[in-house]
């Protein structure tokens, strides 16, 4: 509503003036970083000092007027905006800028040590270009701008001089980055621990000529249930949705406590899959005079998106059709020309492409995100069950495929990235650490013995070459390949803890330093895996309805049977000479049928079926035939199956797990770290030292 006369904005005249505003913060932002997409710019943005020699704040607009860089830009003419529009405008302008820092100084390194083969560098010419690079550049990144690189230069025919020359301006989105404003522009507050207030002056129409032609807006939003309701809200940043919707970009905070990087005793490590998204292991330091320094339970923690996988790959799959669909209509629309009759139907057909394209590229990055932060999720509630303090990951930037190896190609089309960093956020707030280890070499040794790994299609057919089960030769050890890099992946990690290094502007931690070591096998004590086995069977066992036992499609009760036990006068006064049937011990109410006397050439079937009378051919229920004792009201649709209680139990726990019907993923059990031998009891026999209980000894 509109704060100074009350009166009621739609969602359309809403989203109206909210595009009013960033259109003209888009025309604005886009000026003033063309106008600076040149080299002697950047590097006086990159020398961080003015022509004072002062330090430049770390505001970007603060940093922009300190070098008097927006002075020449100025707003389209009869059109009038604040100063605190300018302010936004040069804070999304001097992020941009300064988010192409870290390329250029990666393109000019490579520039700098250019190979003489650009596909295939040498040991000297690696060691050049890094001594060049910045700092946390990854390999990927080296790989991209090579190629960009090789690219301009089979084009042009010779080096590009820097970024400028490589590449164009950024795009600029159209969005209004709000947090660079203060209170003559936009307030925000908290109402409840569900709804916030925000108060924004928005233009009423396109080209604002004076500050009549703005006004206080008063927007309530409902918060997230992800938003704590101690966090503190922040200036948020508004973009115009092609749904006709305004997403609301909201940061907030929250105090958290700070991890440890190093001194951890026990961990979670998880290797990244094709179908299997996450396998994981728990894994705990047996000190420093043990056989094996690394002890794990040997339970795997497995996270399969083997459906929701491939329906991403179903919907990347449609993208590309669309889209060289959408190409080829416009390609012929501008052969033809607007006289030829078919130029408008071939246009109309590239709009319709358009749109369906844009819908399923909405659709896979909403399945994206949703599956990425339901892994993380799960990660991090296993990690908290288990008792862990910090969680090892494969380092992405080492995983891009090469060759015919199309394993880490499919993984690079995954959602690996906004897993990390989904991850990363929910660890802080449980105190959990999350530091990426070198992936490199995890798959290929032994985790028991660090001897060469031979990989087979199964465990059943070792004598073929395959890629999803491990086997070693030396030790016997025949274990699915992403466990066995799991298991790796979380010795590298708490070894090498030491050399636990923290990028200063990201906070990210990573180790470099690779660390081998055995890891061991310990069980859990019988108690732990009584419990847990009992609890799979508590899960997948069918509830009991409350009340008489009745049948699906029976419509009468079943009649009152002699028994020897419960009618024994009723049998009495019976007619029927014939002895009665024995009855069961364990099942009172339930007959022990006899079975039949089996006729020659008949068939001998068990307890409780007719052989002499041959059965009526007819179609089986299910698998496409419905049940004959379904009502009409109930009756499935063409084409669908009933599905059984024990599927829609299966499915109704994935979803409250994960949040997806069709996924797969190991259940969250609180186990206490305390498993295998510790201490001085290292040595002590198992069925002594569950007996022994001594006065003062301490375990992790």
């Amino acid at each position: 509503m509109v704060e100074a006369t009350g009166e009621g904005v739609g969602q359309r005249d809403l989203l109206e003036r909210v595009g009013f505003l960033a259109e003209l913060s888009q025309e604005l932002t886009r000026g003033l970083v063309a106008a600076r997409w040149d080299e002697e710019s950047l590097d006086v943005l990159a020398a961080g000092v003015d022509e004072h020699g002062e330090v430049l704040p770390s505001k970007g607009w603060m940093a922009l007027r300190r070098l008097n860089w927006p002075q020449a830009l100025a707003p389209p003419a009869g059109v009038y905006l604040s100063d605190r529009v300018h302010r936004g405008v040069q804070e999304y302008a001097a992020r941009i800028l300064r988010l192409a820092l870290h390329r250029r100084a990666i393109v000019a390194a490579v520039l700098n040590s250019w190979p003489a083969d650009p596909r295939r560098r040498s040991e000297a010419e690696w060691a050049a270009l890094r001594a060049l690079l910045p700092a946390q550049a990854s390999n990927a990144e080296i790989r991209n701008r090579t190629r960009q690189i090789r690219a301009y230069l089979a084009e042009h025919g010779q080096l590009p001089d820097g970024l400028c020359a490589l590449e164009g301006p950024p795009q600029v989105a159209r969005q209004v980055l709000l947090a660079a404003m203060d209170r003559q522009q936009v307030t925000l507050e908290r109402v409840d621990t569900v709804t916030a207030r925000l108060r924004l002056k928005l233009p009423l129409c396109a080209a604002p000529a004076s500050g009549r032609d703005w006004a206080w807006h008063v927007i309530d939003f409902r918060l997230p249930g992800t938003i704590a309701p101690d966090a503190v809200l922040h200036a948020p940043t508004l973009r115009p949705t092609t749904g006709g919707r305004i997403a609301v970009d909201l940061p907030h905070s929250m105090p958290v406590a700070a991890t440890a990087a190093r001194g951890h005793q026990v961990a979670l490590g998880f290797d990244w899959g094709v179908n299997t998204l996450l396998t994981g292991v728990v894994g705990r330091l047996s000190g420093p005079a043990a056989a094996h320094p690394v002890l794990t339970d040997g339970r795997p923690l497995i996270f399969d998106a083997t459906v929701i996988s491939a329906d991403l790959h179903r919907l990347r799959t449609q993208r590309e059709h669309l889209a060289a669909k959408r190409e080829r209509h416009q390609a012929l629309a501008d052969g033809l020309g607007s006289p030829f009759p078919a130029w408008g139907e071939h246009l109309h057909r590239a709009q319709a492409l358009e749109v369906e394209h844009m819908r399923v590229c909405a659709r896979i990055r909403q399945l994206n995100a949703a599956l990425a932060w339901a892994a993380a999720r799960w990660a991090v509630d296993q990690a908290v069950a288990l008792g862990a303090s910090v969680i090892y990951l494969e380092d992405l930037a080492t995983l891009e495929a090469r060759g015919r190896r199309r394993n880490n190609a499919r993984l690079s089309g995954q959602v690996r990235g906004t897993v990390v960093t989904a991850m990363r956020h929910l660890a802080a707030k449980a105190g959990i650490a999350v530091v990426t280890v070198p992936a490199r070499g995890t798959s290929k040794l032994c985790p028991s013995c660090l001897h060469a790994l031979t990989h087979h299609p199964a465990p059943d057919r070792l004598t073929e070459r395959g890629w999803k089960w491990a086997h070693c030769t030396r030790c016997g050890l025949s274990l699915d390949r992403d466990h066995a890099a799991a298991r790796r992946i979380v010795a590298r990690g708490l070894l090498a803890q030491t050399h636990t290094t923290a990028d200063r502007a990201t906070g990210t931690r990573s180790i470099r330093t690779t660390v081998e070591g055995t890891v061991a096998v310990a069980r859990r004590p019988k108690k732990t895996n009584r419990r847990l086995r009992r609890q799979r069977q508590a899960a997948s066992a069918a509830p009991r309805r409350s009340g008489p036992k009745t049948t699906l499609g029976k419509g009468h009760p079943t009649s009152r049977r002699p028994s020897a036990t419960r009618h024994h006068n009723d049998r009495r006064a019976t007619t029927d000479p014939a002895p009665a049937s024995p009855t069961s011990r364990r099942m009172p109410d339930v007959r022990t049928v006899p079975a039949t006397t089996p006729t020659p050439g008949a068939v001998q079937r068990p307890a409780g079926h007719d052989t002499t009378t041959p059965a009526a051919a007819q179609p089986v229920p299910g698998h496409g035939v419905p049940a004959s004792f379904l009502v009409q009201g109930h009756r499935p649709g063409p084409g669908r199956t009933r599905l059984s209680r024990r599927t829609c139990r299966q499915r109704t726990r994935a979803a409250q797990r994960t949040g997806f019907h069709h996924l797969h993923a190991t259940e969250v059990h609180p186990l206490t770290p305390r498993f295998g031998p510790t201490g001085s009891d290292r040595t002590r026999p198992r069925r002594a030292r569950k007996a022994w209980k001594p006065q003062a000894h301490t375990e992790f």
